[in-house]
């Protein structure tokens, strides 16, 4: 049976936590889920370990402050490979992805190593943002195909799928981005290295309406971003 891991950073989750780990078990059997944690005030990690000791499918790892999503994810890849999962999952703990979309996921990982959640695919499909920042992230993705040639319609996405082999071929220790930079570093990483990429609809569900995680560094930091990977690939030191 192929393992399959969800990873899900969060800080301060502990309104949705339980739910959304109850929803991405319920979903195969042979799913286990990893949080990671940055020692969020609200308590999310001591509900995590809560559940923990009722169910073997729920780790957790707890770090000592604030320190990214990229970051994050990173340890949360590191695990998943030592641990030998086939099939590796990025998703946000607030059901902004919805959970119920994985098995739809994992059918199309026959014909995937990346597999994308994407907004902009059949239309556009985000409910609860404004049209400010719905044109700024459709602007931002289509800023990054015309830029780095990747034929991906939503590279900013925080829903993934991936196989192991593919972040096995990634230098994971050499990835510096966060926020939006980071899910288009890994995308690029990927379709450079020859992997299948593709993008499965969903619908992006803002259950924080009115508070955006979008801020001028993290626009600078992607913008700047998809220069730096495309000349790293021309140069053939894209690692």
């Amino acid at each position: 049976m192929e393992k399959i891991i969800v990873i899900t950073p969060t800080y301060n989750e502990a309104e949705n936590i339980e739910n959304f780990i109850s929803r991405v078990l319920a979903q195969e059997q042979s799913i286990d889920i990893l949080v990671v944690d940055d020692n969020s005030p609200d308590g999310t990690g001591r509900i995590v370990k809560n559940l923990q000791r009722n169910n073997s499918r729920i780790h957790l790892i707890e770090r000592e402050r604030k320190m990214g999503l990229g970051t994050a994810y990173v340890a949360g890849f590191k695990v998943a490979i030592a641990h030998g999962y086939d099939f590796i999952f990025e998703m946000d703990a607030d059901l902004s992805h919805n959970p119920d979309e994985i098995p739809a996921f994992l059918r199309k990982m026959e014909m995937y190593d990346l597999l994308i959640g994407s907004r902009y695919t059949n239309g556009v499909r985000v409910v609860n943002w404004p049209i400010r920042r719905l044109i700024l992230s459709f602007s931002a993705n289509l800023y990054t195909r015309v830029v780095t040639g990747m034929p991906v319609r939503d590279a900013t996405s925080g829903f993934k799928c991936f196989r192991r082999s593919v972040l096995e071929a990634i230098d994971l220790d050499k990835i510096r981005s966060n926020g939006y930079a980071f899910q288009i570093e890994m995308a690029f990483k990927a379709w450079s290295k020859g992997f299948r990429v593709g993008e499965h609809p969903i619908t992006f569900v803002d259950r924080r309406s009115g508070i955006s995680k979008m801020s001028r560094s993290i626009v600078y930091e992607a913008a700047l971003l998809v220069w730096k990977l495309r000349l790293q690939k021309i140069m053939g030191k894209l690692s």
